[in-house]
């Protein structure tokens, strides 16, 4: 079937009159609908469960009664950094539905964009943060006590916002509103000076946000990997402990390269298109419906991290039963003390009734 041949769902057209069908031609494309039905539901999804999840995160440990630790420091920065990113998400689902027409103006365009790629850049280096921590406790236990200290790891959270926010800059600078030729409405695009620019933020973005982070979280797995191996061939009784912890660093590396290395491919053919080593014209089409899944796929990560390197755990699970049995214990000394206070009151209004007696 050709293009011209498909016709668009009336759910799916937009609802401002001043949008004619000419617009609507680019996007009416059989992989145009799968991009309008299966996106804008799944972000809602990823974003409610996310949303959930690291807030419920950030509860456990607020409400804990000791300082935190220091992996939980890292991962309460994570739990931030993603929560940030997610609740940024729903405008991007609502452009989707929307055509990409931008209806909340240039000030959030630039926000909402610029939120994104800072928490984005902080939440993967976050979790490298958490490897390598991982990587400290269990390979390195005496050489690096000293690097795991709580004033250290505030100090890389903190770098790791800073660094964040240099990211994100770029993004606040040249994200704008673009008219739509013929129509009454705009986009919200990344408007750079000169081309270079967008090729520099493509390799900046396959280098920075995933090239180095895969390879520092693989080096931390390989490494956490051969130092279990090492204390069960030396003798010691492989618990379960460190089944878990190999469990785990396996699942670290394989979801950050399920989740994210889709979006890197995509972005390196969008470099290899810019250098003329593939056909522009050719790849077009499918590196835009292929940005439009892999970048929601890779965003996703923020919605499984809580339940990767905290929920699994048991460490999570006794913080949790621990508030709430003291909560618990709390509500009961509230109640007795209550008891306590509604009696004396009683026993003092209650006074014993005696007979005059008379000689």
């Amino acid at each position: 079937m050709q293009p011209e041949e498909l016709v668009l769902s009336p759910t799916l057209q937009p609802s401002d009159a001043n949008i004619t069908p000419s617009y609507l031609d680019y996007f009416n494309t059989t992989e145009w609908r799968l991009v309008y039905s299966i996106i804008p539901p799944y972000i809602f999804i990823v974003c409610l469960t996310g949303i959930l999840g690291n807030t419920f995160v950030l509860l456990v440990f607020s409400l804990q009664r000791s300082r935190w630790t220091i992996p939980e420091i890292y991962l309460g920065n994570l739990a931030l950094a993603d929560l940030v990113v997610l609740v940024c998400l729903p405008f991007w689902a609502m452009n989707i539905l929307n055509y990409f027409m931008w209806p909340y103006g240039e000030f959030m365009c630039k926000v909402v964009n610029m939120s994104i790629i800072v928490n984005m850049y902080t939440s993967i280096y976050m979790l490298v943060m958490v490897n390598v921590d991982r990587y400290l406790a269990l390979v390195l236990t005496m050489k690096a006590r000293w690097l795991r200290r709580k004033r250290y790891a505030k100090v890389f959270c903190l770098s790791l916002w800073l660094f964040g926010l240099g990211m994100g800059v770029p993004t606040g600078i040249f994200r704008t509103l673009q008219d739509i030729p013929g129509h009454q409405e705009v986009h919200c695009i990344l408007h750079y000076p000169h081309d270079s620019w967008r090729i520099v933020h493509h390799i900046q973005l396959n280098v920075l946000g995933f090239a180095l982070p895969l390879l520092a979280i693989t080096f931390c797995c390989v490494n956490i990997l051969r130092a279990l191996k090492q204390r069960r061939d030396n003798g010691y009784c492989e618990d379960r402990s460190d089944k878990k912890a190999t469990v785990l660093v396996c699942a670290v590396t394989l979801l950050f390269f399920i989740c994210w290395g889709p979006l890197h491919v995509v972005t390196f053919m969008d470099i290899l298109c810019d250098f003329q080593v593939l056909d522009e014209e050719k790849w077009l089409h499918v590196l835009d419906i292929g940005a439009q899944f892999s970048v929601y796929a890779a965003l996703s990560n923020s919605c499984l991290n809580p339940l990767l390197y905290v929920c699994s755990g048991n460490y999570f699970r006794r913080k949790v039963s621990s508030i709430y049995n003291r909560r618990k214990q709390s509500n009961a000394s509230d109640v007795t003390a209550m008891q306590r206070t509604v009696l004396t009151t009683t026993s003092n209004q209650i006074k014993p009734l005696v007979l005059d007696e008379k000689d």
